[in-house]
């Protein structure tokens, strides 16, 4: 069957009728090679390239296949990786997030995880540690800006510099590669300054109408002005039956807008959102775990909104400047967003100012009415995300 498989216009799979999940593919130009195929614990598709069938017979072929099948179905790599060198970049780093980030227990941990996994470990991960130059280190940059352009290559940049400084000051004679200049982004260094105007507002809502459970993630980052991450992890406990959202704090979190009575509108959002048996937040996704599909859902809602490029961040500080032209008085509405007061005030000050806090997101939200409703027109109603 092998020998008489002959090519297409476009790559062909056949499967081996006496062992599942082994097959044989052939390319257009008539390159035919065996391949295994299973999924992993999470249900992720896994092919892995076995090699030719010029090289490896039938047999040979299935038992590497039943390995492969076997290793992909318990999470592990199809192929048992090479071990790596003693002072290989991939040890080192995973010796600094043991010393550093997980010691120190940093809240980025997570997003450095997956910059490494993503980005580094595949670039540098064998490499002898103290042999990568500045001009692999603006390869691998180069490489992260045209696939996720600048801003990532810059964050890329600064878990690299962290773990090349710390390294040096394990070592006597490294000099780490990073010097400055090497940042890509010029705009991530400044202070962003964006808030939506009046018309985008009522763009971005009347899109956010009709965009599901994001939409409604977006109308609550508007009249409540808090974190993303805060949104997304919000759980059903987190909530009381008067309207009050409790928002826990995260170790080394310096602050948050603590106990929010959030306003009735906010409320019909929250309620009107399917629950998850299983499933603790009020944003869920797949696995138990919460809402963190940002970049698809959001390009879906762009789309829709036609508005000027804005980032779900801008939405937290629309939020801050429409409570000042509410009339929210500043330190009220830096609790609310839970931002630590300078000075003594902040230090001493332990008052929850519920109350005010309350008020705050009440003339928030009315400021909201206001502008999608104006008086004497009718541009779009206040309402729920359906």
């Amino acid at each position: 069957m092998v020998s008489k498989l002959r090519p297409g216009p476009k790559r062909i799979t056949t499967p081996d009728p006496e062992m599942r999940g082994h097959y044989v593919r052939i390319t257009p130009r008539g390159a035919k090679s065996f391949v295994a195929v299973a999924r992993d614990p999470g249900g992720k598709q896994i092919w892995s390239t076995i090699g030719g069938t010029d090289v490896l017979t039938i047999g040979e072929s299935r038992e590497q296949a039943r390995e492969r099948i076997k290793r992909i179905k318990a999470g592990q790599p199809a192929v048992e990786p090479p071990p790596l060198e003693p002072d290989s970049f991939e040890v080192i780093a995973e010796i600094w997030v043991h010393r550093h980030v997980k010691a120190k227990r940093l809240r980025t941990e997570r997003e450095i995880l997956r910059l490494l996994n993503k980005h580094v470990y595949p670039a540098f991960g064998d490499r002898e540690f103290e042999t990568i130059k500045r001009s692999d280190v603006t390869k691998l940059l180069d490489l992260v800006e045209d696939g996720s352009g600048p801003r990532q290559a810059d964050t890329v940049l600064t878990v690299l510099r962290s773990i090349m400084n710390w390294h040096a000051t394990r070592t006597d004679d490294y000099v780490p590669p990073v010097i400055r200049g090497m940042a890509r982004d010029d705009r991530h260094a400044k202070k962003r300054a964006r808030i939506l105007d009046d018309d985008e507002i009522r763009a971005l809502w009347g899109a956010a109408d009709t965009s599901g459970s994001f939409g409604a993630f977006v109308k609550l980052a508007i009249l409540t002005g808090q974190r993303r991450q805060k949104i997304a992890t919000m759980r059903w406990q987190d909530l009381t039956l008067d309207g009050t959202w409790n928002i826990p704090t995260e170790d080394r979190e310096k602050g948050n807008g603590g106990a929010l009575m959030l306003p009735e509108i906010a409320v019909d959002i929250i309620r009107s959102q399917k629950r998850i048996s299983g499933n603790a937040y009020v944003f869920p996704a797949r696995g138990g775990g919460h809402f963190n599909a940002y970049g698809p859902r959001k390009k879906s809602l762009d789309a829709k909104a036609q508005i000027a490029p804005w980032v779900i961040h801008d939405l937290r500080r629309t939020a801050r400047s429409l409570m000042a032209r509410a009339g929210v008085r500043s330190e009220i509405a830096e609790r609310v967003m839970g931002h630590v007061l300078p000075g003594v005030e902040g230090i001493y000050d332990r008052h929850e100012y519920r109350k005010e806090k309350a008020d705050a997101l009440a003339k928030l939200a009315g400021l909201i009415a206001l502008i999608l409703d104006p008086p004497g027109e009718n541009v779009v109603k206040l309402g729920a995300s359906q």
